[in-house]
C-alpha cells in the first residue's frame, strides 16, 4: 500500500501543478482590456445558464406549420431550348457572393458568357421552388427561377406534374406568378410581413439541392436588408429583404418562409455565401411586397409601379456617401434619411415642391432610415397613389402630399397593350455615330442598352453593348426605327445582330 502511495504521489503533485497552471492561464487570458471581455471563459456571477433551450412548445408549432406548408410548396423545372452560350440562366445562388459573378457590379457590362455544356433537351436547365397561393393553381416564385424558360414544369409534393403558364414576372422585386390548370389545391395565406419581428421563429420550405420538401428552422435575423443584388437585373430594384438564419441552399429559390402558424411571410430568394452554399445568411422578399406584385400581375399582366421622381443619396451608406462627396466635391454629412440630389421634371416630387438638398425622413409618418425603407415604401404603391412625404430643409421639417406617377408620367394603371415596343422586347436602343459605323463597316445599327433579364432579346442572346443591324430584314438606326417596325406587329420577329466579338447572328422570337 505504501509503495502504491509513493507511486501515486508524483502524479498527484503533477495534477495539482497542472490545475494551478490552467487556473492561472484562465485568469491571465480571461482578463478584460478597456472594459472589453477578451476571454473565452465566463466569469461566474451566479448568472450562468446551460445553452440548451426548452423547445417543447416550439417543436409542436414547427410540426403543425410544416404539415400545413409542405403540401403547398412545389418544384419548378425550367427548360430552355433556344438560348445561346449563356450562363445567366443559373440560379442566383450559383454566383451570389460566390465564384460565379460580381454582386456589386450593378451597372457594369456583362462579361462574354463562356461555353457551357447544355443539358439534354428532356432535362431541365435549372430547378427552383414555388408556393401555391390559391386553390385554383396560382403559384408564386422568383423571377430568376423562371427567367428565359421555353417551358415551365411544376411538380407538386405528391409528385403530380403540370405544365405551367407564366402569368408575369418582375425583375425589380424578383417575383414571378405562374398558373397550372387544377383546382382544390392546398395553398398558403399571406401574412402581414410588417408585423414580423426580429428574433421570431420561422420555417424555410423548398427543394434545396434536389431534396424535395425540405423544412429548416431558424429566426428572423434582420429586416429591411438591401444587398445590392437585384440591381444587376433591374434599373429600379426594390430591396427590403427579410434576413433569416434558417438554412437555405440552391433550389430553395421561390420557396416559402412561414411563421409558426404556417402563414407565408416571405419568398426565399438569395443567400450570402463565399461558397455558393448556406453559411448562415438567407434573404426573402417580404410577403406584403410579394402580394402586391402578384395582385398586379394577375389583374393587369404587369406590375403597376409608382415613382416619387427623385435621385437619391442614402445618408446611412458611408461608402456611397464618400464616393458621392469625392466625385462631386461636396461635404454632405452622414446620418439617417435620404438626401435628394435631383428632382425629375414633371414628377410627383416636383409637383409637390420637393427640391434638391431636401432630406426625406418619413413616408406616411413611417421613418425612412435608409434607401431600402424608401424603395419599399414607394415601390409597393401604384401610380395615382398619394403619399405624405416628410422632409427637412434648412433644419426645418415639412410634409408634402405627393401623387405618384409611372415612368412615363402617368397616374393610371397600364396593361400589356399599353407597353411600348422596347418595353415588350426588353431593351433600349442608342443611335450609332457615323464614325462607329465607318470603323466597323456597318451600314446600319443601334447599340443595345438596359437589356431586361429574361426578356425576349435576352432569351436569344442579345446583351448590352451588342449592335442590332436589322429587324425583320429592315435596317434600324434609332429606337424610333425599332418602334416603327414592331408597333402593332404580331408574329415571329427576326433579329440580325453583332456580338461583342464581331460575330454576326440572326435569331428570332415571337412578338409578345
Amino acid at each position: 500500500m505504501k509503495n502504491s502511495l509513493k507511486k501515486l504521489l508524483p502524479l498527484a503533485i503533477v495534477g495539482v501543478i497542472s490545475a494551478g497552471t490552467t487556473f492561472g492561464a484562465i485568469n491571465y487570458f480571461g482578463t478584460t482590456t478597456n472594459n472589453v471581455d477578451t476571454g473565452y471563459f465566463h466569469s461566474s456571477n451566479k448568472d450562468a445558464r446551460f445553452a440548451s433551450m426548452n423547445t417543447q412548445g416550439a417543436s409542436e408549432d414547427f410540426v403543425n406549420a410544416a404539415k400545413m406548408t409542405v403540401p403547398a410548396v412545389v418544384t419548378i423545372k425550367n427548360y430552355q431550348t433556344n438560348r445561346p452560350d449563356s450562363s445567366s440562366n443559373q440560379d442566383m445562388f450559383d454566383w451570389f457572393f460566390g465564384g460565379g459573378g460580381n454582386p456589386f457590379g450593378g451597372g457594369q457590362q456583362r462579361q462574354q458568357p463562356q461555353q457551357r455544356q447544355q443539358p439534354p433537351k428532356n432535362m431541365p436547365t435549372s430547378l427552383g421552388s414555388g408556393v401555391i397561393i390559391s386553390p385554383d393553381g396560382y403559384i408564386i416564385s422568383n423571377n430568376h427561377v423562371v427567367a428565359g424558360a421555353n417551358k415551365l414544369e411544376v411538380v407538386l409534393s405528391n409528385q403530380k406534374s403540370y405544365t405551367a403558364t407564366l402569368i408575369g414576372r418582375d425583375p425589380n422585386t424578383d417575383i414571378a406568378l405562374l398558373k397550372i390548370d387544377e383546382s382544390g389545391l392546398p395553398y398558403l395565406n399571406f401574412a402581414n410581413s410588417d408585423n414580423v419581428e426580429v428574433g421570431q421563429w420561422v420555417l424555410a420550405v423548398g427543394n434545396p439541392l434536389g431534396l424535395n420538401s425540405t423544412v429548416t428552422a431558424g429566426i428572423i435575423s434582420a429586416k429591411g436588408r438591401s444587398i445590392d443584388l437585384l440591381s444587376q437585373h433591374s434599373k429600379t430594384p426594390i430591396e427590403s429583404f427579410l434576413q433569416t438564419d434558417a438554412a437555405i441552399n440552391p433550389g430553395n429559390s421561390g420557396g416559402a418562409l412561414v411563421n409558426t402558424n404556417g402563414d407565408l411571410i416571405g419568398i426565399n430568394s438569395a443567400i450570402s455565401s463565399n461558397t455558393g452554399y448556406y453559411e448562415g445568411y438567407g434573404f426573402a422578399v417580404p410577403a406584403n411586397l410579394a402580394r402586391k406584385v402578384v395582385e398586379d400581375l394577375k389583374k393587369y399582366g404587369l406590375v403597376q409601379r409608382g415613382f416619387l421622381g427623385v435621385n437619391s443619396l442614402d445618408l446611412s451608406n458611408d461608402m456611397q456617401l464618400a464616393q458621392y462627396n469625392q466625385q462631386n466635391k461636396t461635404n454632405i454629412k452622414g446620418g439617417t434619411g435620404i438626401y435628394v440630389v435631383g428632382v425629375q421634371e414633371k414628377s410627383g416630387a416636383e409637383d409637390a415642391g420637393i427640391r434638391t438638398g431636401d432630406i426625406i425622413t418619413k413616408i406616411d409618418n413611417a421613418p425612412v432610415l435608409s434607401f431600402s425603407d424608401l424603395s419599399v415604401a414607394v415601390g409597393s404603391r401604384r401610380p395615382g397613389d398619394k403619399l405624405a412625404v416628410t422632409y427637412k430643409r434648412a433644419g426645418k421639417e415639412y410634409t408634402a402630399n405627393v401623387t405618384l406617377k409611372d415612368q412615363n408620367g402617368g397616374t393610371s394603371a397600364r396593361s400589356k397593350a399599353d407597353l411600348s415596343v422596347h418595353e415588350k422586347i426588353g431593351a433600349e436602343f442608342q443611335e450609332l455615330s457615323d464614325k462607329v459605323k465607318t470603323d466597323y463597316g456597318l451600314s446600319s445599327g443601334v447599340l443595345v442598352e438596359n437589356t431586361v433579364d429574361g426578356g425576349e432579346l435576352d432569351k436569344i442572346g442579345v446583351q448590352d453593348n451588342y449592335v442590332i443591324m436589322e429587324i425583320n430584314g429592315k435596317p434600324v438606326n434609332s429606337q424610333k426605327d425599332v418602334e416603327k417596325i414592331l408597333k402593332d406587329y404580331k408574329g415571329n420577329v427576326s433579329v440580325k445582330f453583332v456580338d461583342g466579338y464581331g460575330r454576326i447572328y440572326t435569331k428570332g422570337f415571337k412578338m409578345p
